[in-house]
């Protein structure tokens, strides 16, 4: 496969996780944080089953899956409980510095290394993600929670790379249905059991289920080995900026120039990786 076509995808699958923000913000006024993810990933789960059916259930990953569902539950659950302690844009930038971390673990688990220009290309995103999060300097315990969310997800996509050659299927299965168990096991012990009556909240529950998961996370797992870790890092970075595309689609939000300098600055870095891949 060509190369740029596979970050391509990777880029679709940004836009498609950009775009649930909205879905989430409406389905949380319902639903407490980590049971809207059990419910989100336990219908996920159900529609991988009834779509690939035997084989999703392949054993060969079980243990794989196991953890990557593992780090994307602490991913998951230290931003949301970090996000108690911490501003809103603090969160989203400290969360997208997994962009600077996944270039290092990648380096201790898969021997990959950094070239020059793609350091340059990782630099200028961190600065462009800065820009339009509107994060200030301060620090608190839910930053260094959100830190331990950006490692954790950095862990989520070097793993993904490493597991990369496994069934596709069963893999992306299997790490959905270990964070359905995490969340649920969490939300029941901690959170109040919460079943909506409204039809709002599962549209996000359905929305982010079916495509920021079932689709997202296969394609993920699928298409990243066509890449490297830290190249997907940066296309990833992107999704602060589909997310404020939905967020002006949805109730006219709009950034400010600072916030439109650094989703400009996000955008170069990618289309610099992605044009020069092949040179």
């Amino acid at each position: 496969m060509n190369v740029n076509r596979a970050e391509t995808i990777l880029l679709g699958i940004t836009a498609i996780w950009g775009f649930t923000f909205p879905a989430m913000k409406v389905s949380l006024g319902y639903i407490p944080p980590i049971l809207f993810l059990a419910y989100r990933f336990g219908i996920a789960s159900l529609f991988m089953l009834l779509i690939f059916r035997r084989r999703a259930l392949a054993k060969e990953t079980f243990f794989e899956g196991f953890i990557l569902g593992a780090t994307l539950f602490f991913g998951h659950g230290f931003q949301i409980v970090g996000l108690k302690y911490t501003s809103a844009s603090n969160s989203a930038f400290i969360t997208s510095l997994y962009v600077v971390f996944t270039p290092f673990i990648a380096y201790f688990i898969l021997g990959d290394r950094v070239r020059r220009r793609d350091g340059l290309s990782l630099g200028v995103a961190i600065i462009g993600l800065y820009l339009i999060s509107g994060a200030s300097l301060s620090f608190n315990y839910g930053d260094l929670l959100t830190i331990l969310c950006a490692v954790s997800f950095a862990f989520q996509i070097v793993l993904v790379q490493k597991f990369g050659e496994k069934d596709y299927i069963s893999l992306a299965f299997w790490q959905i249905f270990w964070n359905f168990v995490f969340s649920t096991v969490y939300a029941l012990i901690f959170e109040e059991f919460v079943l909506p009556v409204e039809i709002a909240p599962w549209i996000g529950v359905l929305y982010t289920g079916v495509f920021a998961t079932v689709i997202a996370f296969t394609l993920q797992v699928k298409y990243q080995k066509e890449t490297k870790a830290h190249k997907a890092a940066l296309i990833y970075s992107a999704e602060p900026i589909f997310g404020h595309i939905s967020a002006f689609l949805t109730i006219g939000e709009v950034l400010s120039l600072r916030g439109y300098l650094g989703a400009l600055l996000i955008l170069t870095a990618i289309w610099n990786e992605i044009r020069n891949e092949n040179r």
